[in-house]
């Protein structure tokens, strides 16, 4: 049975919200519960309201629950980021990490004759996939993977199974998912559904977690007045809630501009954005409609490392971001690169057009690293100082000195192009 609310014209009440969730547990009787949010780096997706809810309303029953969030690669989360996100209704060892190299068990090779086929002749490999253990343990007999349906710069939506053999799966599988996103071309994947990752995924999950016993809890959201607003949630077991989620994004998440943008202004949230791996969703996010010879100012007050874990933060250090076929080139002949496909991929530049300016605000990471990292740099205070911006809404904006920017107030939230470039 699926559950679904969706206003694309208004929003959804959290009680509207609560009201079908306590609809779906009263459907279900279950007695051991594995839930599966997002982590912290996915805080306005709706994951931490729901999470909290089903929690309390199962465990009052008598239900035993666990939480695992979808780290992916990224470190774990702070007691203090969890009681951030989730509340303190949850009780610290009710939270499972999830490692990505050690707490993986193998589930099945994907043929490198299909890999070939999908990605166009990128990737002709077995690929060796693994999932975190805890899903395979038998404990549960109900997984409720929680997350946001949004376009997405490696999978083309987020969401769905993403948070399954990504969020929760081992090290190779996650290199060459974002090996296939970023090497096909981020412009081209970013807000399409049929892209090599996401048939990467389906495969995978018809051939190796069907008989897992998987619940979607998909939402998509917006902001009004600088607050996350449902839009719309999906509850099924079957990929038609992902579908359905997703042609609600295309119409929620996707922004047309009328014009090319010259200067783009992102604000990203200093709690939730602290390094370059998963801040430069503003890049991606918006580089659909900057420009070629534009620029992408990145107001980041909660950046202070590279990388989401060390290996990543050393490699970009080092590397920094660069061109595609300087990339492919060091993906080839360096053997740290060559290991870590993922790295690789994460170190192409963040736009296709190398004419396009890419500056990062930031009072934690010195002006130095930010260039040898190949973006621009200014301080938090004189970005403050040009773009008055915590206050403002997503749109165009006029300076007192007469120029025309675009500010983006939540990049997480969508994607925003002008039909017509990188297409």
């Amino acid at each position: 049975m699926n559950y679904s609310l969706q206003n694309k014209e208004q929003f959804i009440a959290k009680d509207q919200i609560i009201a079908l969730l306590d609809r779906h547990m009263a459907d279900n009787k279950w007695n051991s519960v594995l839930l599966l949010p997002p982590d912290i780096t996915r805080s306005h997706s709706g994951a931490g309201l729901i999470t909290a809810h089903y929690y309390k309303e199962l465990t009052a029953k008598g239900v035993s629950v666990k939480v695992l969030p979808a780290l992916g690669t990224h470190l774990p989360m702070t007691e203090e980021q969890l009681r951030e996100m989730f509340g303190d209704g949850i009780p610290m060892d009710a939270y499972i990490a999830h490692d990505f190299r050690n707490a993986i068990e193998v589930v099945g090779t994907v043929p490198g004759a299909y890999l070939d086929e999908v990605s166009e002749g990128l990737f002709k490999d077995d690929v060796t996939v693994s999932v975190n253990r805890e899903l395979l343990s038998g404990k549960y007999d109900a997984i409720l993977s929680i997350g946001q349906v949004v376009p997405h710069e490696l999978a083309g939506f987020a969401g769905y199974t993403k948070n399954l053999v990504v969020g929760c799966g081992g090290g190779e599988m996650i290199n060459v998912s974002h090996f296939l996103g970023v090497f096909y071309g981020r412009h081209r994947i970013v807000g399409n559904v049929n892209t090599p990752p996401r048939r990467l995924f389906d495969y995978i999950q018809k051939h190796f977690l069907d008989k897992l016993p998987l619940t979607f809890v998909l939402t998509v959201m917006d902001q009004l007045d600088g607050e996350d607003i449902f839009k719309g949630i999906f509850i099924g077991k079957e990929r038609d809630s992902f579908e359905q989620a997703v042609a609600l994004s295309q119409q929620v998440n996707i922004n047309h501009v009328e014009k090319p943008v010259k200067k783009c202004v992102v604000w990203m949230d200093p709690h939730s954005y602290h390094s370059t791996w998963v801040t430069n969703k503003a890049f991606y996010r918006t580089m659909k409609m900057v420009e070629e010879g534009g620029e992408i100012i990145v107001i980041a007050p909660g950046l202070h490392v590279f990388g989401e874990n060390d290996l990543a933060d050393q490699a970009i250090r080092k590397y920094g971001y660069r061109p595609r076929e300087e990339m492919l080139e060091l993906y080839q002949n360096d053997p740290l690169l060559s290991k870590n496909m993922s790295l690789a991929g994460h170190l192409i530049r963040c736009v296709p057009s190398m004419e396009t300016k890419l500056t990062y605000c930031t009072d934690q990471i010195s002006k130095e690293e930010i260039e040898h990292a190949g973006f621009c740099y200014m301080s938090v205070a004189d970005a403050l100082a040009a773009y008055p911006c915590e206050d403002w809404q997503t749109g165009w904006k006029t300076l007192p000195n007469g120029e025309e920017i675009y500010f983006v107030r939540n990049a997480a939230l969508g994607l925003w192009q002008y039909d017509g470039l990188y297409n």
